[in-house]
C-alpha cells in the first residue's frame, strides 16, 4: 500500500516550501543582483547598530553595579 505522507511531503522540504540547495543558490543570486549595490550600506548599518547596543547594555550594567556597589557578579 502506498503512504500517503510519502507523496505529499518531503524531507528535503523547508517550510516555506523552496526545495534544497540549488533553488536557495538561485534566490540568492536574484537578491545579489537587485540589492547587490545596497547590502555594504545595509551591513555597515548593522554592524554600528549593534555596537551602539552593547554599549548601551554594558553601559547600564555599570550603572547598575554602581548603584549596589555590593552586589558583585
Amino acid at each position: 500500500m502506498l503512504d500517503i505522507m510519502s507523496v505529499t511531503s518531503s524531507s528535503n522540504t523547508l517550510a516555506i516550501g523552496f526545495g534544497g540547495p540549488m533553488e536557495m543558490t538561485i534566490i540568492a543570486v536574484i537578491v545579489l543582483v537587485l540589492f547587490g549595490n545596497r547590502l555594504p550600506g545595509a551591513a555597515k548599518s548593522l554592524g554600528q547598530s549593534f555596537s551602539a547596543f552593547k554599549k548601551g547594555v554594558k553601559e547600564g550594567e555599570e550603572d547598575i553595579n554602581d548603584k549596589d556597589p555590593d552586589k558583585v557578579e
